[in-house]
């Protein structure tokens, strides 16, 4: 008893070590081999990282170091995503995904913009760089419990200098834009539902923007019926590489494999961002406030930091505050003393997926534009990539590129298996993969400038995904500007790159640029302005920038809510940004309190509605009622139309809510079957009460939203991993749905949870330039990235109840003070 005693003992104490060591050192003094001078690096009462040095290179260097520090799985994590080098710690459930990052070619991507970066650029990567391979080459903390689980040491990659290059700097932002790009699954998904429907029955799918035309006049059904694209019924292939059974390194890679099919694959990415000019606020300055939306994660997609260094050498210094993201060595969202700046996804369509016919007698070669009827051919550019598989053989995959981009139905999954891949190919052809992306130069001189004129100009050189831009700066201006690169068409574009184009026809090809003094943009005289990634230019704006903008409810709610006071304070623009209010909720609700039910608790369900008002609150009963119903509903009338298998590869990354909200209110018996909608909608609100009555009971006042809508950030990998899951994932009750300004996404494809708020407010921000000292923040888990740091999920409860935490330049509270020193 006493040896068991006493093993217990030394193992908790073993364990105790263990956690202590990984934990970063924030006091005290630590020497970095490579700075030129002292840096300071000092976390105030909010949490916020102090960078402060003497040399804007050595600050960039210790942002690496201190992002290894707190957040070293996710910039490993990163790393091997965007290298297509997943699968050589978890098996072959990665292997798709990696096979993606490569055919994408990522990283060679990555490289062609690196090369063509001014000196000033290229000396912040590579002294970030130096500051992340310095954390790993002379380590004085354990690696957190990741690494230890997976078995991965980067000591030897960082001490050659191999394990961050500035390469993957540059390689991270361009992952960002294929997360905010959602086109090419747009077009994969019209290519898939016009294998059953005719192109009619398609735009009433995918309805186009309110006030708005069909973007593409062609026949689309036609098109592809005369190509004959699709894979045969009895000759589909399937997905080479499956995920094997069992095994918690499985499960792990799953989750991952899913996330990935999701990038460029889910509609609904959003964001918010408002301001009011100096008439419109009670300090007599602007305030401005963001809060974009992305998937949530744990740790955070974010760490807040301030950058201050003076000019040295002839690189301009800066002191800035915000949100960086690990990775870069920015701040990416944020404000200086002078001026403030928030991000929403604009939407623009620049990813064209082109449909490339093979040679019948050559399948080296694809046909290309030629000036008559007789085909021309031409051969596709390939390299092969080696992948590295744990526990199985390497991998080889050819990667095919046309004249277009990567050919994307190369990859294993639904886009190889949709069409007929002996005689077509799906290739790629996406803006931001073209070396002259000017994204980290950009980033660099807007975290220097003091003014909204300033800002603009450094933004000039934004490339993707493009960005609404709201500004504010202490003048009292304010400003909103559409920032980035859209192809322009041609006029005899009747495709528009809703659907794939034929890319043997020269007429699909862009045609160049629109120049960035005609990109959508405003100079806030109605004295406030808000984007919400709904259409931002009016009726009359010359130029085709996208059919896929968002449904203009958050839209609508901002306006109203900014209008609604003639003077606005910070607590005015917390109450927004915590609203739950669902105007598309409200516009279907009649159609549900007619629906007849013959369930037990039908009428209880029936009663709960009665007085909801389509406040999505996390205590709602009738919130939770409505939104299970609307599910029911879409599989119900749309899986029914578009067939079972089609209908899931398509379900959960996109809600076709607009696509309901057409067949209900025109109560179309062509979607809905011959007695029209009644009986679709009582079916549905019978199985959601068969749902709900198994999952919380049979008391229908005790059923609570937030129990179904918690927010998960999730952990990659582990999150998968059930018995891991509680410990590395961050869950907290929200209310919302995707179409309240507080939103909370959901991916109704997720069995476990298929209305967890999984997509939302990643940060909040709220910049008051009368006093800029009074700006705000919080995200949804916590600095650290440590699963044993109380830092890892302490601002869980404050977003959930959307408060803040200050953000300061001069804060009135130091909580740890560190001196790295050369």
């Amino acid at each position: 008893m006493l040896a068991v005693l006493f093993t217990g003992l030394l193992a908790g104490s073993v364990a105790s070590l263990y956690v202590l060591r990984s934990l970063p050192t924030m006091d005290g003094q630590l020497t970095l081999t490579g700075l030129r001078h002292p840096v300071d690096v000092r976390r105030d009462e909010g949490d916020v990282t102090h960078v402060v040095g003497s040399d804007p290179r050595d600050v960039w260097m210790a942002l690496g170091y201190v992002h290894a520090q707190e957040r070293t799985w996710q910039l490993d994590f990163n790393r091997r995503v965007m290298r297509g080098r997943l699968s050589e710690v978890l098996g072959p459930a990665t292997l798709e995904t990696d096979i993606l990052m490569r055919t994408l070619g990522i990283r060679q991507a990555a490289q062609a913009q690196y090369d063509r970066l001014p000196e000033e650029a290229r000396a912040a990567l590579q002294a970030y760089s130096a500051g992340v391979n310095a954390f790993h080459a002379d380590r004085r903390q354990a690696l957190s419990p990741e690494f230890l689980l997976l078995g991965i040491d980067p000591a030897q990659e960082a001490r050659a200098g191999t394990y961050w290059d500035p390469v993957d700097s540059v390689g991270w932002s361009l992952m960002m834009a294929l997360d905010l790009g959602g086109n090419w699954g747009n077009e994969i998904a019209r290519l898939s539902a016009l294998q059953v429907l005719d192109t009619d029955r398609l735009w009433e799918l995918f309805p186009p923007y309110p006030g708005e035309k069909r973007a593409a006049s062609a026949d689309l059904a036609g098109l592809y019926r005369s190509l004959d694209i699709y894979a045969p019924a009895t000759d589909r292939p399937s997905a080479s590489h499956q995920t094997p059974p069992g095994g918690w390194l499985a499960q792990a890679g799953q989750d991952v494999r899913e996330w990935a099919a999701e990038l460029g694959n889910i509609e609904g990415k959003g964001s918010n961002n408002w301001v009011v000019g100096a008439e419109r606020s009670v300090s007599g300055k602007p305030l401005l406030a963001n809060d974009p939306h992305l998937g949530l994660s744990a740790p955070a997609i974010w760490y807040f930091a301030r950058l201050k260094a003076p000019t040295v050498d002839g690189i301009e210094g800066m002191d800035v505050i915000g949100a960086t993201l690990p990775g870069t060595p920015f701040v990416v969202l944020g404000r200086t003393d002078g001026v403030a700046w928030g991000f929403t996804n604009t939407g623009p369509d620049v990813q064209d997926v082109f449909i490339e016919a093979i040679d019948p007698a050559d399948s080296s070669r694809y046909r290309i534009p030629s000036p008559d009827a007789e085909p021309r051919w031409q051969g596709f550019d390939t390299r092969e990539e080696v992948i590295r598989v744990k526990g199985q053989a390497d991998v080889v995959h050819t990667v095919r590129h046309t004249r277009h981009g990567p050919v994307i139905s190369d990859v294993p999954g639904r886009t190889r298996s949709l069409i007929d891949t002996r005689r077509y190919a799906l290739a790629l052809r996406w803006t931001a993969l073209d070396a002259d992306s000017g994204n980290v130069l950009a980033t660099l001189r807007s975290n220097r400038a003091q003014s909204v004129e300033a800002l603009t100009e450094a933004f000039r050189e934004f490339h993707a995904p493009m960005q609404n831009a709201l500004m504010a700066d202490r003048s009292g201006r304010i400003t909103f500007k559409a920032i980035g690169k859209v192809p322009v068409r041609h006029p005899d574009n009747d495709i528009r790159g809703v659907a794939p184009s034929p890319g043997w026809d020269p007429r699909y090809d862009w045609q160049g640029w629109l120049p960035f003094d005609q990109t959508p943009e405003d100079d806030g005289r109605r004295g406030w302005i808000a984007t919400a990634n709904q259409r931002v230019h009016g009726p009359d704006y010359p130029h085709f920038l996208t059919q896929d903008w968002a449904p203009p409810y958050r839209q609508e709610r901002i306006e109203a809510l900014l209008e609604a006071s003639p003077k606005h304070d910070l607590l005015s623009f917390q109450r927004l940004h915590g609203d739950l209010m669902s105007h598309a909720t409200v516009r279907l609700l009649p159609f549900l309190r007619r629906t007849k039910s013959d369930h037990p608790l039908g009428r209880q369900a029936l009663h709960a509605l009665e007085d909801f008002d389509g406040q999505m609150r996390v205590d709602s009963a009738a919130a939770l009622i409505y939104s299970v119903w609307i599910d029911e509903l879409t599989r119900g009338v749309i899986g029914q139309r578009l067939g079972r298998e089609r209908f899931e590869g398509l379900y959960g990354k996109r809600l076709f809510r607009s696509a309901i909200e057409g067949i209900l209110e025109r109560d179309d018996s062509d979607w809905c079957g011959d007695a029209g909608c009644g009986p679709a909608s009582s079916d549905a609100l019978h199985r959601a009460l068969v749902r709900l009555e198994r999952e919380q009971g049979s008391d229908v006042s005790a059923w609570r939203w937030g129990k179904a809508h918690p927010a998960i950030s999730v952990h990659r990998p582990l999150s998968n991993v059930k018995a891991l899951a509680p410990w590395f994932e961050v869950r907290t009750d929200t209310g919302g749905d995707p179409f309240t300004v507080n939103v909370g996404q959901y991916h109704l494809d997720k069995v476990d949870a298929p209305y967890a708020n999984r997509h939302a407010a990643s940060l909040r921000a709220v910049y008051d330039l009368a006093d800029p000292e009074r700006s705000v923040f919080i995200y949804q888990t916590g600095q650290s990235g440590n699963v044993f740091s109380p830092r890892y999920r302490d601002m869980a409860r404050t977003w959930a109840d959307v408060g803040y935490r200050s953000l300061k330049l001069s804060p009135d509270l130091w909580i740890s003070q560190l001196k790295l020193r050369p």
